[in-house]
């Protein structure tokens, strides 16, 4: 990576520091300089208990970071769940964590939180699936728009029924939520390396939606290591984003595959944004 490449960086502690306990790895993060994390759900539940939720937000609040994002609950990950959120079972379970994760949001000065689709079911037609996907949306959309804050579609690689894998699927999905709801809070989550991994065309899926864009993750290819561990031009690709006027974190979200998963980024670089213009 260039060191001079302009970015704020916030660290996803759902997928780094996996020997830590969770709740320790927002410390760990400061310790090593930056100031900024995003989780995937973590906790166990669509809806936790009380005690679990503060002492989810004390461990940021004691850390002294800020939350740059938070999944909605998207269902058992470890087992291949991609999403609840367009399943027609599970319409209250989705609309009771709406609740939970802005009321978090809310805590903590939130600005994103990310909506994973969910993967096409067996035996459920799919327009049905993309109509309850629509209405979801839109209750988590106008919550999020309560606080100021956005909701994120995502594109997935590795998980072959979720649905969603180019930008331009993601912004189908944005705009037929406006179009239907007027929910407007609605923002594209540009994974670069799922993307890449997806055969989206990176570059011109951002010219194409640049003004769509709310957050933005990166990993190496292949691989999802670290920054300098592939062949994906991340360097080339901040840079384009800055170009168009993304000014919002970039989200460290890949596997640690070095003693130091940091390594590649100067300590300085970590916390505080350059100024292109200087």
């Amino acid at each position: 990576m260039n060191a001079n490449a302009p970015a704020k960086y916030t660290v996803n502690c759902s997928i780094l520091l996996a020997d830590t306990p969770i709740f320790e790895r927002p410390r760990v993060v400061r310790d090593a300089g930056f100031d900024a994390v995003e989780f995937w759900w973590p906790f166990p539940r669509s809806v936790p208990s009380d005690r679990q939720v503060d002492a989810f937000v004390t461990a940021i609040e004691d850390a002294g970071v800020r939350l740059t994002g938070l999944n909605f609950s998207a269902g058992d990950m470890p087992g291949g769940e991609r999403g609840i959120l367009s399943d027609p079972a599970r319409v209250s379970e989705f609309r009771d964590n709406i609740d939970v994760t802005i009321g978090i949001g809310e805590r903590l000065g939130t600005p994103a939180f990310n909506a994973l689709y969910g993967n096409r079911i067996d035996g459920v037609d799919p327009a049905e699936q993309d109509a309850v996907a629509a209405e979801n949306l839109a209750a988590a959309g106008r919550a999020a728009a309560r606080i100021g804050a956005v909701v994120l579609i995502e594109p997935v690689s590795g998980a072959p029924r979720y649905p969603l894998l180019t930008a331009a699927d993601a912004v189908t999905v944005i705009d037929r939520v406006r179009e239907q709801t007027a929910v407007d809070s609605l923002r594209l989550l540009a994974d670069l390396y799922h993307l890449q991994v997806n055969g989206d065309d990176v570059a011109a899926a951002i010219d194409a939606h640049a003004d769509r864009i709310g957050h933005v993750q990166i990993a190496d290819d292949p691989g999802r290591g670290e920054p300098g561990t592939g062949t994906l031009d991340i360097d080339g690709h901040l840079a384009h984003l800055e170009r168009v006027g993304y000014r919002g974190p970039i989200a460290l979200e890949y596997k640690q595959t070095q003693d130091d998963p940091f390594a590649w980024l100067p300590r300085e670089q970590r916390s505080a944004r350059v100024s292109a213009a200087s």
